[in-house]
C-alpha cells in the first residue's frame, strides 16, 4: 500500500498544469464569420474576450469585431449614442464564438444630441 502511495504521490508531483484555454481570434473584422480561428492561449491568459464597436446610423453604421485571448477581464460597455464600445469576457474554451453583445446605439441620446445642435444653431442665428 505504502508503495502505491509513493507511486501516486510521484505521479502528482510531476504532472504539469494543464493550461488549455482555446479562444476564438480576430481583429477589426465586420463580421462574426471571419472571427471562427481557434487559438490556444498562453498559460497566463485565462479569459477569452469578445470586444464589439459599432458607429454611425443606418446604411452608414460600421461594426466591428474583435476577439482574443487575455491575461485580465476588461468587461466594458460604454455608449456615446451614434458610437458604442464593448468588452465581454468568458473563461471556458471557445465561450467567445458569438459576435453579438448587448451593444446598442441610444435613440433617446441620439435626438438629446440632435435637439442641442439645433438650439445651438438657432442660437447662432444659421
Amino acid at each position: 500500500m505504502k508503495a502505491f502511495l509513493v507511486a501516486l504521490l510521484a505521479a502528482v508531483l510531476c504532472a504539469q498544469p494543464a493550461s488549455s484555454l482555446f479562444c476564438y481570434i480576430c481583429e477589426n473584422e465586420h463580421s462574426n464569420w471571419n472571427c471562427l480561428k481557434s487559438y490556444k492561449c498562453k498559460d497566463h491568459e485565462n479569459f477569452c474576450t469578445t470586444t464589439y464597436s459599432s458607429a454611425g446610423l443606418g446604411k452608414d453604421a460600421g461594426h466591428r469585431i474583435t476577439k482574443k485571448c487575455s491575461q485580465d477581464c476588461p468587461e466594458t460597455n460604454v455608449n456615446f449614442g451614434v458610437a458604442a464600445f464593448s468588452t465581454k469576457c468568458c473563461t471556458t474554451s471557445l465561450c467567445n464564438f458569438s459576435g453579438a453583445t448587448s451593444v446598442k446605439t441610444s435613440y433617446a441620446v441620439m435626438l438629446l444630441g440632435i435637439a442641442a445642435s439645433l438650439v445651438c444653431a438657432i442660437r447662432a442665428g444659421l
